[in-house]
């Protein structure tokens, strides 16, 4: 049964002659009896309010792929404004105080894409993602006030700023990265205050903390990530990037002991992930939030070496919650080994589409002038996953 034989090869052309088996079990979850990994016991008890897309697929078999998630193209392409920048684009801010676009967790290598995957290329750097630390003892390093300014001295000292800006900004007036520049000091001065409070945990109740796991233990990490940010999403901040094991190919990346890899990092995120879902259920605010969880590709069913599976980038799955999306729903398929997705197939950018969809943008008129794109990059909204 663990033998079965398989001639097909992948998009490195390599060839793999016996399926990998599975490597943990899986059972039938919620009123939905939607199939859940037994790696997500947390997570399988949030599936009602999940629609679950298996059918995805990019072009990009290597980790360029993550910046095809992010942005419909891969790095050959050149780069181009990431969903979380379009969001940033078409909406604006509902907190002044904050970043729209917050970036969080173990980020990207340059060789997967790097900041592009949370730039805004073409529509301006004053749409880019801002990385967040969250740390309460260090939450601003890059903009901590000067030792021993009081805030009376430091609003003189924006002031002042703020009209040397403009008296720069009247003698280059085109220039965009400079107009972004300062307004990037005139958060920086405003998020002194605000984000202190953001990661300060320390007054939500144990309760909160125990469904993050953010009380110690492997979740304690990306726990907190989970829990800022929907302290984040409080505060009306529109976009929030969270990223688990980031840093070069990612830890994710199991060409080899694929048991081992996938359980610890399934043990690091099961429970905060499924906490986000339930703490924003039972505030209200799941309705109006959309949660999207994806991967730059899927695994192969075919072995690599003796205990790990390859790139795999014509089938694999994608889920999302809230914000409008119909619960309990799984939509598309791969074929019978889970090679190709064969049903329903959706390209990366009907995520996106989806997502803007929700948010009630549309991709079209988000255009600008003169930047040529293609029709993949706009991209369908996932009709039947909406509610």
């Amino acid at each position: 049964k663990n033998r079965i034989e398989l001639v097909k090869g992948d998009a490195n052309g390599k060839i793999y002659d016996t399926l990998y088996p599975l490597q943990v079990g899986y059972q039938k979850h919620g009123e939905s009896g939607v199939e859940v990994s037994d790696w997500l016991p947390h997570l399988s008890e949030c599936v009602d309010d999940m629609a679950i897309v298996r059918s995805m697929w990019t072009t990009a078999s290597n980790h360029d792929a993550q910046l095809q998630f992010h942005t419909g193209r891969n790095r050959f392409d050149g780069f181009f404004p990431t969903i979380g920048a379009w969001v940033h684009y078409g909406l604006g801010s509902l907190n002044d105080s904050l970043p729209q676009f917050i970036v969080m967790g173990n980020k990207i290598g340059d060789c997967c894409g790097g900041k592009a995957t949370e730039g805004a290329d073409y529509l301006g750097p004053e749409h880019d993602g801002v990385t967040l630390s969250v740390d309460p003892k260090n939450p601003l390093p890059f903009a901590i006030p000067a030792e021993g300014a009081g805030s009376a001295e430091r609003l003189k000292a924006q002031r002042l700023l703020g009209r040397l800006s403009r008296l720069t900004a009247d003698e280059f007036p085109d220039d965009s990265a400079l107009a972004a520049r300062f307004k990037s000091y005139e958060l920086a001065f405003r998020m002194q205050t605000a984000v202190p409070d953001v990661v300060n945990s320390a007054g939500e109740t144990a309760a909160t903390h125990q469904l993050y796991g953010t009380t110690g233990g492997p979740t304690q990490s990306f726990g907190q990530l989970c829990l800022t940010a929907r302290r984040l999403v409080e505060r009306g901040v529109r976009f929030v990037q969270i990223y688990h094991g980031g840093g070069g190919a990612g830890a994710w990346d199991a060409h080899s002991n694929l048991q081992t890899n996938h359980a610890k990092n399934c043990q690091q995120t099961d429970q905060p992930i499924a906490g986000l879902l339930k703490d924003l259920k039972q505030r209200g605010l799941l309705d109006e939030t959309l949660v999207v969880w994806g991967s730059e590709f899927g695994r192969t069913p075919g072995g690599q070496g003796s205990n790990g599976r390859g790139h795999h980038n014509f089938g694999f799955s994608v889920w999302m919650a809230g914000g409008g999306i119909k619960g309990g729903t799984v939509h598309g398929a791969t074929d019978e080994l889970g090679f190709h997705a064969v049903e329903d197939r959706h390209y990366v950018t009907d995520i996106h589409a989806t997502v803007m969809k929700q948010l009630g943008l549309d991709p079209r008129r988000l255009a600008v002038p003169g930047r040529k794109r293609l029709e993949v990059d706009y991209g369908h909204p996932i009709e039947e996953i909406i509610a």
